[in-house]
């Protein structure tokens, strides 16, 4: 009984500490940390929030980035955070019926005019030597990348097309399967994993130096993936299951498979893809999202059915510490090597206290040092683990051409 009463006051005082502000003093190390290292988040959503902005939908103009926004992302917070290099999501819903090429490359464009307008923030990057290089002119490395192999309509050419269009990885599925590839949220499966078409999507990936993004995908197609791929794999948004035992987090036997890949887990700070009890209540609603959403026509209907969905259900508070648990937890399964963060703001609107856009990185920095984080491996998980695994992609690309 004593040592109960023992494990629970600890576990007490552990979330007190997790949910209390930063020290100052960690709260300054981190930002030294992040100035000095390149933050390279893999996943914001921003090119979507453009598009269906109420006000001024797809608007570039109108959605001034170096204002305040009603979304996550603009400038100020984005050089707040300490943000050196960020994968843009050009995000096209699996669920539509038609029309995903032309979406894709309407996204793609969004993306690429916002990138141009503000060319005192943001550098348009294919390498990752020129993410360096913009970091030394003081500007954010931008790259592309696409979620959901349904945009390349099962043609390799569109794939090779949307790489010269600055794509740089590509999240092979969503949440729906597609003709060659099983999705975490789309049961039943219908490859168990990548079908023979699905392995030449991820060998020309790898010839054109893209990166594999396995987020969303299920642990069959992650573990087929990472068979096929000469290049090291990424989750561009994603957390462990074993401590959120959800369908799309990564389960501990594909986080074994990163060490012989040298692939990277970008830590989401989704709250109800990170804490278990978050998932309890939000879990049923993405899976009746999922299964309504195949039968509407339109984004705005789509959406309208989330909002209905989400409307009267009480969702738990969550705190930065749930999100270094996932970070730390990676890091013991899969070594300090394979983990990156991917925040994915833009992309819902359920966010742990303190990490609720972009200007808030410093605050998680701030806890893993509180945690007894070295600098070292802080500015791996910052940016360093998913520029080796892009350097390694350009290297695969130039062997097998």
């Amino acid at each position: 009984m004593r040592t109960a009463i023992l494990g629970f006051i600890a576990l007490f005082a552990a979330n007190l500490a997790f949910a209390a502000p930063p020290a100052p003093a960690d709260l300054e190390h981190a930002r030294r940390v992040l100035a000095d290292a390149i933050l390279f988040d893999g996943h914001n959503d921003l090119p979507w929030a453009i598009r269906t902005d109420k006000k001024t939908p797809g608007d570039v103009a109108a959605y001034d980035l170096r204002q305040p926004v009603a979304g996550q992302t603009d400038i100020p917070r984005l050089r707040a955070g300490g943000v050196g290099a960020q994968f843009w999501s050009v995000y096209t819903p699996g669920e539509a019926k038609e029309g995903h090429a032309r979406t894709q490359l309407e996204q793609i464009d969004l993306m690429r005019r916002v990138i141009a307008r503000y060319p005192e923030a943001f550098q348009l990057a294919g390498t990752a030597q020129e993410i360096r290089d913009a970091k030394k002119a003081g500007r954010i490395g931008s790259m592309l990348g696409i979620e959901g192999g349904h945009a390349i309509e099962n043609s390799l050419g569109a794939l090779g097309a949307y790489y010269d269009l600055g794509v740089r990885y590509m999240t092979l599925t969503h949440n729906t399967n597609t003709d060659w590839a099983d999705s975490a949220a789309d049961l039943p499966a219908r490859h168990h994993g990548l079908s023979p078409f699905g392995e030449q999507v991820v060998s020309e990936m790898n010839r054109l130096g893209m990166l594999v993004d396995l987020s969303h995908t299920s642990p069959e197609t992650m573990a087929d993936a990472i068979r096929v791929s000469r290049a090291p794999v990424i989750f561009s948004h994603s957390s462990a299951k074993g401590v959120c035992d959800v369908p799309r987090n990564v389960p501990d036997e594909v986080l074994k498979m990163l060490p012989s890949n040298g692939g990277v887990v970008m830590i989401t700070f989704v709250t109800g893809f990170t804490d278990p009890d978050v998932a309890r209540v939000t879990q049923p609603l993405f899976e009746e999202f999922n299964r309504r959403a195949r039968e509407l026509k339109t984004d705005a209907e789509r959406t309208a059915l989330f909002e209905q969905l989400k409307a009267g259900v009480k969702i738990p508070t969550t705190t930065v510490g749930k999100v270094a648990d996932q970070i730390e937890y990676v890091r013991r399964v899969a070594g300090v090597r394979h983990i990156g963060i991917g925040g994915d703001f833009d992309g819902n609107t359920e966010w742990p206290e303190g990490l609720s856009d972009v200007s808030m990185y410093p605050n998680l920095f701030a806890e893993l040092i509180r945690r007894g984080w070295s600098d070292a491996d802080l500015k791996l998980l910052a940016g360093e683990n998913v520029l080796r695994a892009l350097e390694r992609a350009e290297a695969v690309s130039r062997e097998m051409n």
